[in-house]
């Protein structure tokens, strides 16, 4: 009957697979109600985060884009003080490309799609300050500090309160509780091993451990023991010296144990490698900063004169156009009265070549003749992204200041000297070779072997209690019917103290392949870092040496396109005589005048360049010099701490005072700085206009200086008819919308 009931069962198991088919199905849920709203059918998708942030208004308010045929602006006069105040204030990201490469055209393109990361903002000093390790310090179960292997990189590093706190003191504890409860293989009677072995033990340590700078890790510590079991405890008439004398015991000790390396991290030189990596992090960020501000200033006079710029182009276009103007009327009216057509339609054809080089200088495009293509709108927006302006707001900016005209002497010598010490690239180079040198102490460190002495000195009691004081100042263990002692009035009485030194050798594995790659490869980085440094510097020379040469043509240009300028406005006003009395072929003498105010507008064109370029020669010289910040009179300075943070700093100046000082230590750190960097102390403000911009926007007087001023002539190079024509070719800047 069961056989035929298997074959039943079977077959129709059989049948259902077949009915069936081999295809998944999906469970079946009895409270299923069948919405699906949990059920996603992606497992990528682009999705908003969920922030509540509000634009800045500056994004937000922005007007609509000045153009050719939207001029609804009023004029906004700022010096180049006043914009480098505005750019410094606003400048939470610093708007600037890194290096000494020259600006960014399209800034606001490059800021918009560099990631967030890469970009310099003023936090970044402060962030290197606090950046963390994130292995934290290890304790081993006799809590002391476990120091760690290897050499130390300066990438692998964190801020100066990181690596400080390698030294801080660390806690440790813990309970342990254990109960057995097992037969053992003994015969019956046994007094000290009972068949049936039942106790109860538990242990429980608090310690302190701190590692000093010299490399000893110091340790306090505290274990109490408690042990019960079931050994018969001894009474005068059964088992006489025989069993336990308490039922239970506690024991406690105090231990001070000191492990001093003797080779391997022995020193404060070796312990405080990682702490002066960390602070020359710090000082490399700061230098990273100082570049960035640096690079923000130089951009923002760069935008300044470029605007310049544009605006003579302007009222240069305006001229030449009204010129033209002026000769086509008179061609027309000639024309009127028979004369010949062709004046008419040169004239004609010179006013729109030039009414079109005057929509190029106002709204950019193909027709100006700039590297970038723009026109006042477009530079007056870069000069408002470098200040942090909104892009539009009804005001357009216009430039006050004067260019310098006279011309800046630099002696060679003093100017290379100077970029080799306060040159930021250079500084950030030299703060890397330290790091390198610190680097290969660390690694020739890890290749000695790792001797170590410890000592232990250990108090200790052993008691029926651990805290009660029933059993006065008798010894353990008690004698039969007498109270016994506590653990801590054992220890108190000082009977029971015990010493122990050890001594641990591990030296580096045979052939010590690691350790020695780790030292031939900091050789190979502080090589690399010196040659980087030889070549930084031969670099700066080149950069120096091309910089005051083009300041140098630059200023031979300037002088040259403002004599050119000079003699084209008086051969067009003699041409436009001519042509105005009828003197000569009216064709000729109108070809020679249209050919005299082209010659004109370039003149006046290549006169403005050379200007700006000759301004912004000086703007760079400065930089490579590292002395840009000094010629606008700015200062980087740290902001104010909390008050606790001085008065801690404080004492601990105090404290250093009251030590005594020994000259021939074990190990000395050695110095990787020469102080501060004292600012304000060159020849920058050589060249310098009268005033000059102060963190704080106020303008302050600027130092004597050999070299001429912005604004000041230059002395018996520029000779009166020059600088006439320079007085008389000066932007009026009144076109208006």
């Amino acid at each position: 009957m069961k056989r035929i009931f298997q074959k039943w069962f079977v077959g129709l198991q059989i049948g259902w697979i077949a009915l069936a088919g081999c295809h998944p199905t999906q469970p079946y849920f009895i409270r299923e109600r069948g919405d699906l709203a949990h059920y996603l059918d992606q497992s990528q998708k682009i999705e908003y985060p969920d922030l509540e942030i509000n634009p800045i208004p500056e994004a937000t308010k922005t007007l609509e884009p000045l153009t050719l045929d939207n001029q609804k602006f009023e004029f906004l006069d700022l010096t180049l003080e006043q914009c480098i105040s505005y750019a410094l204030v606003n400048s939470k990201l610093i708007r600037t490309t890194p290096g000494s490469q020259g600006p960014n055209p399209d800034m606001a393109g490059s800021i918009l799609s560099t990631p967030g990361a890469a970009l310099s903002t003023i936090y970044d000093p402060a962030i290197v300050a606090t950046t963390t390790n994130s292995q934290q310090v290890v304790v081993d179960q006799s809590g002391n500090r476990v120091q760690s292997n290897g050499s130390v990189k300066a990438t692998q590093v964190g801020g100066v309160e990181d690596a400080l706190s390698e030294f801080d003191a660390q806690f440790s504890s813990f309970f342990s509780y254990n109960n057995t409860d097992r037969p053992r293989n003994v015969g019956s009677g046994n007094v000290f091993n009972p068949q049936d072995f039942r106790a109860r033990d538990s242990s429980g340590q608090m310690a302190v451990s701190k590692r000093t700078a010299s490399g000893n890790v110091v340790t306090f510590r505290s274990q109490t023991l408690y042990g019960y079991n079931n050994i018969p405890v001894q009474t005068p008439a059964s088992l006489n010296n025989f069993g336990r004398a308490v039922p239970s015991d506690y024991t406690q000790i105090f231990e001070a144990q000191i492990q001093q390396p003797l080779l391997r991290g022995r020193g404060a030189l070796v312990n405080r490698i990682p702490v002066v990596l960390a602070r020359i992090n710090e000082d490399v960020s700061l230098v990273d900063f100082n570049e960035r501000v640096r690079n923000l200033v130089r951009d923002v006079e760069y935008a300044y004169w470029d605007l310049y710029q544009s605006y003579w182009n302007v009222e240069n276009a305006r001229i030449a156009r009204d010129s033209a103007a002026r000769a086509y009327h008179v061609a027309y009216h000639k024309m009127q009265k028979g004369a010949s057509e062709t004046p008419e339609a040169q004239a004609k054809v010179t006013y729109h070549e030039f009414q079109a080089q005057l929509d190029a200088a106002l709204g950019g495009g193909v027709n100006i003749q700039a590297p970038d293509g723009l026109g006042v709108f477009g530079r007056e927006q870069n000069l408002r992204l470098l200040m942090g302006w909104g892009a539009t707001d009804g005001r357009l900016i216009r430039p006050s200041d004067k260019p310098a005209i006279g011309m800046a002497q630099f002696d060679f010598n003093d100017a290379v000297n100077e970029a080799f010490n306060r040159n930021v690239d250079l500084i950030r180079q030299r703060w890397v070779i330290k790091q390198k040198e610190l680097e290969l102490v660390s690694a020739k460190n890890q290749i000695l072997p790792d001797l170590d002495v410890s000592l232990i000195y250990r108090w200790l009691g052993v008691g029926g209690s651990l805290l009660d004081k029933t059993g006065g100042n008798g010894p353990f263990p008690p004698n039969p019917g007498q109270p016994a002692p506590s653990a801590f009035e054992v220890l108190n009485s000082g009977d029971y103290q015990e010493a122990a030194f050890r001594v641990d050798f591990t030296p580096t594995a045979f052939g010590a392949r690691r350790a020695s790659a780790a030292i031939r490869n900091s050789q190979l980085e502080l090589a690399r870092a010196h040659c980087v440094l030889e070549e930084k510097e031969l670099a700066a020379s080149y950069s120096l040496t091309q910089t005051l040469r083009e300041l140098n043509s630059n200023y031979a240009q300037m002088l040259e396109q403002l004599a050119a300028l000079t003699s084209a406005q008086r051969l067009v006003a003699l041409h436009e005589e001519r042509f105005n009395v009828g003197e000569g072929s009216s064709e000729q003498i109108m070809d020679l005048l249209l050919r005299a105010q082209q010659s004109r507008a370039n003149a006046g064109r290549n006169y403005i360049r050379a200007l700006a370029e000759y301004n912004k020669s000086i703007v760079e010289v400065h930089t490579l010099k590292g002395s840009l910040l000094e010629y606008n009179n700015i200062s980087l300075e740290e902001g104010l701490w909390p008050d606790k943070a001085y008065w801690d700093a404080t004492e601990r100046a105090r404290e250093r005072d009251a030590a005594t000082f020994v000259e021939n230590g074990a190990s000395r750190p050695r110095v990787v700085s020469r102080g501060e960097v004292q600012q304000m102390t060159g020849t920058a403000n050589s060249a310098a206009t009268p005033k000059r911009v102060t963190t704080s926007g106020t303008p302050s007087a600027a130092p004597a200086s050999s070299e001429p001023k912005k604004n000041e002539p230059a002395a018996e190079k520029v000779n009166q008819p020059l600088k006439k024509a320079s007085a008389e070719s000066k932007p009026k800047f009144d076109w208006g919308s």
